[in-house]
């Protein structure tokens, strides 16, 4: 045991100071060797999960001997012979999964302890000096043990008061893609509304001055965990780490493709998009707007006939000052066609809101429906069609320029229909479809998805996706470095914008101009849903204090002049 370790580290954390650490699976104890050089305050040993074996979890110790880097050992589960075991090979403490209640806490506590305040056999192993040190590691294993549940459930969150009234318990660990996984949400690191619950959790175990710890899952979580009250931040898991920064190389060289279950390389991962975590106090002065929003409701466009039977009517374009952006809907009616044509200069999403719709990309044809969404490349010939001769189809189209246009073409392409499951990229074009698209939380209530973006389509000129808000489901107040549309396709939003408050349904259309601060918000019990579109390659979101969203607080208050 490194009593001098855990002494540092409970002197770091009673200064409310951060202690960053690793979380360590793979086998080989110059990982840990290399923690300890660089000065990390602690490690993890994960022996639950993955293939450690007690040969491994010794060398992991032993490299952390004589260090100022606390060792911990997680444990399988809360059982005594494991805890005995970890504890009498040298480790500082054990970290416990799935603890849910006082009394299984309670156990831990007694199975880590000797008697007469615990249950630990006594073992002439590291921990002892092989025997030559008993009666001193007894004495400081008495003061020094560190116990630590991991909070993984619903239920254990549920119980939390309780726990924290347990002697001998000063952290807590945070397992959000298991808590996630108990609130119904499983395969999401934090499901909707489990972030405030962990939140809250935390709230109530700093109150009764005891720690938080967590892994980041990403760069920008580390600085957000910390803001939020985490002191234990784990810096990432030692696989990760390794895959992030070969990710990184091959994005550089245009060869990341991610990876599946399978462990072979499948398609391009669905990036979450990147925003400050800390919020600014307000938008640089670099970025004021010199436009208003605009709402757009449906028949106050300009519209035009691409076909018989295939009407356009632009929500945001060149005729509402909008930049480097076109969106719209066009409205098959039953059985009608678009010929084959072509953009040049721009790529094009269409994404399916009612109906069914057969999109042929160079011969190759998708039946798509309700927000299955196909984006196409600048330059690749394809057409568009209503495949249901009764019922009207009607779609969201989306272009990076304010100035669209299109050119026929009489080029003849033999017919291959794609599967049904077919999705990510085929040809150059990129499908996906809403019921296999990866998700992710981007506010709380919220669940969004990426058709397209510049890490999804290299050299694609805009990004977006389709996003649903349950009720009380919000973004935070945000703004952009580039123009933005959305098209509310389901249920009523709320639209705030410095103050300024829109309600929009029925395909209504917001143009939120490059600076200007707003969030969307779902105030109705039935769900909310919408297609954004950002005039920018990267969904790139940059949040700032609530208080800029208000009236009070508008940033651009001072020489705002607003047209109509």
């Amino acid at each position: 045991m490194n009593a001098a370790a855990i002494q540092r580290l409970r002197r770091t954390l009673a200064g409310d100071q951060a202690a960053y650490g690793l979380w360590v699976t793979l086998e080989s104890a110059s990982i840990t060797e290399m923690a300890v050089a660089l000065g990390l305050d602690w490690v993890v040993i994960d022996a639950e999960h993955g293939h450690l074996d007690w040969r491994d979890i010794v060398a992991h110790v032993r490299a952390a001997v004589r260090s100022e880097t606390v060792t911990l050992v997680r444990i399988a589960e809360l059982n005594p012979a494991l805890i005995k075991r970890a504890l009498d090979i040298g480790a500082d403490g054990v970290v416990v999964p799935w603890v849910e209640t006082a009394d299984q806490l309670r156990q831990a506590v007694q199975f880590a302890h000797y008697p007469p305040a615990g249950t630990r056999g006594i073992g002439a192993e590291r921990a002892t000096a092989w025997g030559q040190a008993i009666a001193e590691h007894i004495a400081e294993a008495g003061e020094n043990v560190l116990v630590v549940p991991i909070i993984e459930t619903v239920h254990a969150g549920r119980n939390i008061k309780q726990m924290l009234c347990v002697d001998g318990v000063e952290i807590f660990f945070f397992g959000p893609a298991d808590y996630s996984s108990t609130a119904g949400f499983a395969g999401q690191w934090e499901g909707p509304g489990v972030a405030e619950q962990i939140n809250q959790i935390k709230d109530t175990i700093r109150a009764a001055g005891k720690h938080c710890a967590v892994v980041a899952a990403r760069d920008e979580d580390l600085d957000n965990r910390h803001r939020q009250g985490f002191r234990l931040l784990g810096l990432g898991m030692d696989s990760g780490l390794l895959i992030s920064g070969l990710r990184a190389k091959l994005s550089r060289l245009n060869r990341d493709r991610g990876l599946s279950s399978s462990l072979r390389a499948g398609i391009a991962q669905q990036p979450k998009p990147q925003s400050n975590v800390s919020p600014l106090r307000r938008p640089p002065e670099r970025m004021r707007p010199d436009r208003p929003e605009k709402m757009n409701e449906p028949g106050s466009g300009p519209r035009s006939v691409l076909s018989p039977g295939v009407m356009f009517e632009c929500l945001v374009g060149s005729h509402n000052a909008a930049r480097n952006l076109t969106t719209g809907i066009v409205t098959f009616q039953p059985g009608a066609k678009l010929p084959y044509h072509v953009h040049e200069e721009f790529s094009e999403s269409i994404t399916v809101l009612s109906g069914t719709a057969e999109i042929e990309v160079e011969g190759r044809v998708y039946c798509l429906g309700a927000f299955d969404n196909v984006t196409i490349p600048r330059g690749l010939a394809h057409a568009a069609a209503n495949a249901s001769a009764d019922r009207p189809c009607i779609l969201h189209v989306a272009m990076p320029t304010d100035d669209p246009g299109r050119q026929l073409v009489t080029r003849h392409y033999p017919r291959l229909v794609m599967d049904q499951d077919s999705s990510g990229p085929t040809g150059a074009e990129r499908v996906t479809r809403l019921a296999s698209a990866a998700q992710y939380e981007a506010g709380p209530g919220t669940s969004f998805i990426d058709y397209f973006n510049s890490d999804l389509m290299p050299g694609i000129e805009m990004s977006g996706g389709y996003a649903r808000f349950s009720e009380g489901g919000r973004l935070p107040a945000h703004f952009h470095d580039f123009d933005e549309s959305i098209t509310i396709v389901e249920g009523t939003a709320v639209c705030m914008v410095e103050g300024r408050r829109y309600l929009q349904s029925g395909y209504s259309t917001a143009l939120q101009p490059r600076g200007r601060v707003h969030y969307f918000v779902n105030e109705q019990p039935e769900p909310m849903g919408m297609v954004w579109v950002y005039g920018g390659p990267k969904p790139e979101r940059i949040v700032v204090d609530e208080c800029c969203a208000t009236a009070a607080g508008n940033p651009w208050k001072a020489q705002e002049v607003l047209s109509s």
